[in-house]
C-alpha cells in the first residue's frame, strides 16, 4: 500500500492527504512565496494532483491567483495555507509542514536570485526555475 499522508489548515476544518512519494522536495526564495508565507524562504512538496486531495471541508478553501502560474489554496475559516496549485506544470505542492509525517527531504533551491537568507548546504541553487518549468535553469554559487 502507498504511504498517505495527512494534512490540515491551522484550525483543522480543511483536511488533505497526499498519497505516494512527492515528485520533488525544496526551497523557494522567491518574492511571492517569502511574502505569502511571512518567511525568509518556504518549503514546497510537489505532487502529481491526481495524489493530493480535499477530505474534509472542501467547501471552506479558498483561493487567490497573483500569477497565472499559481493558485494559493487556503482556509477561508482561518486563513491557513493548503496547497498551491500548479495548472501549468500539472503540479500540487504542499508546504512541507502541512504534511507532518512526511520526511522533508529537499533537493534543490529555487529562485535563489530573490534569496534574502542565505543557505550553505551543499543543495543546487537555482536562480529561477529548471529550464523544463519556463526557467533559465541557470545554477548559482554557494
Amino acid at each position: 500500500m502507498a504511504d498517505t499522508h495527512k494534512g490540515k489548515c491551522f484550525c483543522g476544518a480543511v483536511e488533505i492527504e497526499a498519497t505516494g512519494a512527492p515528485i520533488d522536495m525544496g526551497y523557494c526564495h522567491c518574492e511571492s512565496c517569502r511574502s505569502y508565507s511571512g518567511a525568509p524562504v518556504s518549503t514546497f512538496t510537489l505532487w502529481k494532483p491526481s495524489h493530493v486531495r480535499v477530505t474534509k471541508g472542501a467547501e471552506l478553501l479558498g483561493s487567490f491567483n497573483k500569477v497565472e502560474m499559481s493558485t494559493r489554496r487556503f482556509c477561508t475559516r482561518c486563513g491557513g495555507h493548503v496547497m498551491v496549485d500548479h495548472p501549468t506544470l500539472d503540479l500540487a505542492d504542499v508546504h512541507a509542514s502541512t504534511l507532518p509525517t512526511l520526511s522533508f527531504k529537499p533537493t534543490v533551491h529555487l529562485n535563489y536570485a530573490e534569496a534574502v537568507l542565505p543557505m550553505r548546504d551543499g543543495l543546487p541553487k537555482l536562480k529561477d526555475f529548471p529550464g523544463e518549468a519556463g526557467g533559465s535553469g541557470e545554477l548559482l554559487p554557494e
